[in-house]
């Protein structure tokens, strides 16, 4: 196991050392120099990979020109319990790998996220019935057991009852609603969740129908989720891209690649259905699965 792992909290604090340095003309190198450290230490707390010291990160901030208590405060309580292990390693969490901890955290602290999805409907979005399908043939679960794994995946839609819930948009290819995941009693249940779902005002559905064309640029075939986290300090909302591949997951915040999603998600959005037309779709599709 590593010593670190990587946090929404350490995320968001390299955020903020990532925008002093920058706001200060600096370059990284200038940085370590501030604090007896190296360049590499800079690069590694900017991507969430290293710890700092409260007294280092006070003396950064302010020999970059940061003076302000107020603002000191607000890296303090983003160091705070930022590299702690233990909550992973006990009860359910302990189902999530180590690759996921980090877009569960992530989800948590989250303002927005967009997703666009094929053949499985998203994780925040899935009923039991349809979680227990998934996992039905995986007895074993690496050591976890199943029930562990289906309330691992369910205690994500925690964020779906909170105070201030996130905005959370999805586009869903057809594939996601039609692949059948149990039997038909299965889908139904999880259309009808769908369907109720929707209806929450912090949670948008569109459907991408097989027979519309998403248009040649629209990659509906590579799903990805757009997450923004906002900040307590000055550099604004953390903003970055969860891909899942074959073989690796990847958090991307290089500012092309975040552009180039970003007109992903716009042209997918607005190649799917309206949310009016896709409640009505997965009536139908609902229909379907009843004969």
């Amino acid at each position: 196991m590593p010593a670190t792992v990587r946090t929404a909290k350490k995320l968001l604090l390299g955020h903020e050392i990532a925008h002093m340095i920058t706001s200060a003309g600096l370059t990284q190198a200038d940085a370590a120099r501030m604090i007896e450290t190296s360049q590499s230490r800079i690069g590694s707390l900017i991507n969430g990979g290293s710890s700092i010291s409260p007294g280092d990160l006070v003396l950064l901030a302010t020999k970059l020109g940061f003076s302000d208590e107020g603002y000191h405060e607000a890296l303090r309580d983003l160091r705070r319990d930022n590299h702690k292990r233990g909550h992973w390693t006990t009860g359910h969490n302990r189902a999530y790998s180590e690759e996921i901890r980090l877009l569960v955290d992530l989800e948590k602290h989250a303002d927005q996220m967009r997703a666009a999805e094929v053949e499985v409907v998203p994780g925040v979005l899935q009923c039991e019935s349809y979680v227990r399908a998934m996992h039905a043939d995986q007895p074993d679960g690496h050591g976890v057991p199943l029930e562990d794994r289906i309330k691992a995946r369910l205690a994500r839609q925690d964020i779906l009852t909170v105070s201030e819930p996130p905005i959370l948009q999805f586009v869903l290819s057809e594939s996601c609603i039609r692949r059948v995941w149990g039997d038909a009693e299965v889908m139904r249940e999880q259309i009808d969740y769908l369907i109720k779902l929707s209806n929450r005002p912090n949670v948008h559905l569109q459907v991408m129908p097989f027979n519309q064309p998403p248009g040649r640029r629209s990659p509906i075939g590579n799903p990805f989720t757009l997450i923004r986290v906002p900040s307590p300090g000055m550099a604004g909302p953390l903003e970055l891209v969860y891909v899942e591949g074959e073989a690796e997951l990847r958090y991307v915040d290089d500012k092309k690649a975040l552009k180039a999603y970003e007109a992903a998600w716009a042209r997918l959005s607005n190649a799917a259905l309206r949310f009016d037309e896709t409640r009505k779709f997965l009536k139908q599709v609902l229909r379907d699965f009843k004969q």
